[in-house]
């Protein structure tokens, strides 16, 4: 039974997930992979937790090898990366800060070097910082928040354009926030909406070379972002004010992300997949 409720606690960002409790639920009890990513490399931005651990974790028990992108958390890179050698599969750990553009294209550059070549871009990597009041987003953490959230996918998908090809995928992670806002992550709200519009303008740029584009729109999942960003007392009631009254786990976000990747999904382009406990929204 997923809980309702989560003991109080607090972490700097951008958060570990050893540090969490309970920690994530990251793949469920009984997920049998059927080999619907065998033979792929998957490079997913953000992997060391959260859901993109969990997604790396799913593309491997389907039968992918994996790179994942990280900023600075080494122990969970290293706990991913051993969950996904336990599946059988190879994970390449990258390093470094995605609001570099030289890095953007080096972990493209490197998974293809590494991995023999590169079929999904997973784009997933966030950083939020909440605030009450518009004048109190300071420059800083606006030029940060979109230098992180939004500016590394458009130098991801150039570079990983030189060697993704017909029946590739590309997987943009959005947000609930894109469609319904919020008063307190003003400025992360609008990068996830960018992201909608990306995902949307980039899908008809590449229907005709039969990339598919899509995104995932989680709502209220339990990862490292949330004792990073809230204070104790906001956790503790976590993701009580959707209609299912509890957070969601990463494990019941990332087979969306299976979808996607694979050809389960190959007539469908442009769209958003809403995970959000039952939160009804538009678009």
């Amino acid at each position: 039974m997923k809980p309702k409720s989560f003991p109080k606690q607090k972490q700097k960002l951008p958060g570990e997930e050893s540090r969490m409790t309970p920690g994530p639920e990251v793949i469920r009890e009984g997920y049998r992979g059927s080999g619907k990513l065998a033979g792929t490399v998957a490079l997913i931005t953000g992997g060391d937790s959260g859901i993109g651990r969990s997604v790396a974790l799913h593309f491997a028990r389907e039968g992918a090898d994996v790179a994942i992108a990280y900023l600075s958390e080494d122990n969970d890179a290293r706990d991913t990366r051993d969950m996904v050698k336990a599946e059988g599969r190879k994970c390449l750990l990258l390093k470094g800060n995605l609001r570099k553009t030289s890095f953007c294209k080096k972990i493209v550059t490197q998974t293809v070097q590494k991995l023999g070549v590169l079929n999904i871009l997973v784009n997933n990597a966030a950083m939020q910082v909440p605030e009450k009041a518009v004048q109190e987003i300071s420059p800083a953490n606006l030029q940060a928040t979109f230098e992180t959230n939004i500016y590394p996918f458009f130098h991801a998908v150039a570079e990983a354009l030189k060697h993704l090809s017909k029946g590739d995928a590309i997987i943009n992670t959005t947000s609930v926030t894109a469609y319904r806002g919020s008063e307190h992550l003003l400025d992360y709200s609008s990068t996830k909406g960018a992201i909608v519009t990306f995902t949307r303008s980039l899908s008809t740029m590449l229907v005709e070379k039969q990339i598919r584009v899509n995104a995932v729109a989680p709502g209220p999942i339990w990862t490292p972002l949330i004792p990073a960003s809230f204070s104790p007392d906001e956790v503790a009631k976590f993701g009580q004010d959707v209609p299912m009254k509890r957070a969601g786990q990463p494990s019941e976000v990332a087979p969306a992300y299976v979808y996607l990747a694979c050809a389960d999904s190959s007539y469908m382009t442009g769209q958003v997949l809403h995970i959000n406990g039952g939160e009804l929204i538009g678009g």
